[in-house]
């Protein structure tokens, strides 16, 4: 049997090289270019294992396929800076936690792949999954990069690190006893400095490629305040001091504007959310290059979902407050980076933030930008994606029409290729 698994495995891996190795010339009326923030006309894209080998008019090269996607918009494969992918979207708030409790491991793993696949189809090649539990997101990002399942390409954060009593203690909201130990490092929860590293190295160990902080309370847990700070400027600094050292990026889940400063201070390399910042907040994050994740698609899946009522007053007054802190943002030039916290709301909607972020008043190429090239830089991946040219990974997606005259049409993706290979044309059928 286990040669028979094996045997299949390398099956799986040799078709997708296969896939990667096979020449393409994309072909559509324009292209978007997320460096300018511009189209050019026409767009055209040659695509030979897995990689980008020319923009532009070029020759066609032998052997190759060329898919002509006629009045569309090539792009490069849009990023979600934070994503649940190892989380069901359920609008039945008190529900989905015994739900939660009683699925196994094996079948929360198996419903990961199906929002894996979904993310991948609505034209997201690339994710930052931020807080996972169970070690299921290195699961699905390792099946994802050997071609076992269809899915984007994963920066995973494993758990994510709070305090005792926290937004990111998993125990919290059940009786004491429920669990079979108290939370501690290894869960992600910890109170001193020294349990701060500790986590951050286990993590590392089995699998983080970025590290996600929770700096204040939050929206969806259940007993504490939006707003409020939950973690000491100590362990804020060792927490990020040993991700860095140990060469990873740190991501701080933060509405408040305390909770907010502590993690910039501490050099923190993005702020999600950041509800309720404050001009001191984003001065700070203008001036040391920290990103805003401004999650704006949650309001989605908020407002179709049935909270008991101090989640629901938290949730009212988080939505309030969502775009007049993120024009604010704007005006002091903070970098804006999309992501959006997807399980919130359902799977595959993620390409909303880009509407949204433009009726917030980002311009609709800064929004595009948002999505591609600004997150690819948030990633750590700017030399591999965001950007269509020669040499990046061939992460490519089409949309119908033009997203600088119809931004909604991000939500109507016709194409998707990532590293080489066609997942999604519609225009084939």
């Amino acid at each position: 049997m286990k040669s028979i698994a094996i045997l299949c495995g390398l099956g799986l891996a040799a078709g997708i090289l296969a896939g990667q190795e096979h020449p393409y010339v994309l072909k559509a009326q324009r292209l978007f270019d997320s460096v300018s923030g511009k189209t050019v006309t026409p767009g055209i894209v040659v695509v030979s294992g897995g990689k980008i080998q020319s923009v532009g008019a070029a020759a066609t090269p032998a052997g190759a396929t060329v898919l002509d996607l006629g009045d569309a918009t090539l792009m490069p494969g849009f990023i979600d800076a934070h994503t649940h992918l190892t989380f069901d979207f359920d609008p039945d708030y008190d529900g989905s936690m015994l739900r939660d409790l009683q699925r196994t491991i094996a079948e929360k793993s198996i419903r990961s792949t199906v929002n894996a696949r979904v993310t991948l189809m609505a034209g997201f090649t690339t994710v930052r999954n931020l807080g996972a539990a169970e070690f299921i997101d290195v699961g699905l990002r390792n099946s994802i990069n050997l071609g076992i399942v269809p899915g984007p390409r994963m920066v995973t954060a494993t758990h994510s690190i709070g305090s005792t009593g926290g937004h990111c203690d998993d125990s919290d909201g059940f009786r004491a006893g429920v669990f079979n130990h108290e939370s501690g490092p290894q869960d992600g929860v910890i109170n001193n400095p020294d349990e701060a590293r500790a986590a951050v190295r286990y993590n590392v160990k089995y699998g983080a490629d970025v590290i996600k902080i929770c700096a204040s309370g939050g929206v969806l847990s259940p007993t504490d305040e939006v707003d409020v700070p939950q973690l000491s400027q100590a362990e804020l600094n060792a927490l990020v001091d040993e991700a860095h050292t140990l060469h990873r990026k740190a991501a701080a889940h933060s509405h408040g504007a305390e909770s907010s400063k502590r993690a910039i201070r501490a050099g923190i390399d993005s702020i999600e959310h950041g509800t309720f910042l404050d001009d001191e907040a984003m001065r700070m994050m203008h001036d040391r290059g920290v990103y805003l994740v401004p999650t704006l698609t949650t309001r989605v899946g908020l407002a179709e979902s049935k909270f008991p009522p101090l989640v629901q007053a938290k949730a009212d007054r988080a939505v309030k407050q969502q775009d007049a802190m993120l024009k604010r943002a704007l005006e002091l030039g903070v970098k804006i980076a999309l992501g959006t916290d997807a399980a919130v709301y359902p799977h595959g909607s993620n390409a909303i933030e880009f509407q949204l972020m433009a009726a917030a008043g980002m311009t609709t190429a800064n929004s595009l930008q948002a999505g591609t090239i600004a997150a690819a830089d948030l990633l750590g991946l700017k030399d591999t994606v965001g950007i269509l040219r020669a040499g990046m990974a061939a992460d490519i997606v089409a949309v119908p029409g033009d997203p600088l005259a119809d931004i909604k049409t991000t939500q109507s993706v016709i194409f998707v290729m990532k590293d080489g290979r066609v997942y999604r044309n519609d225009r084939a059928k």
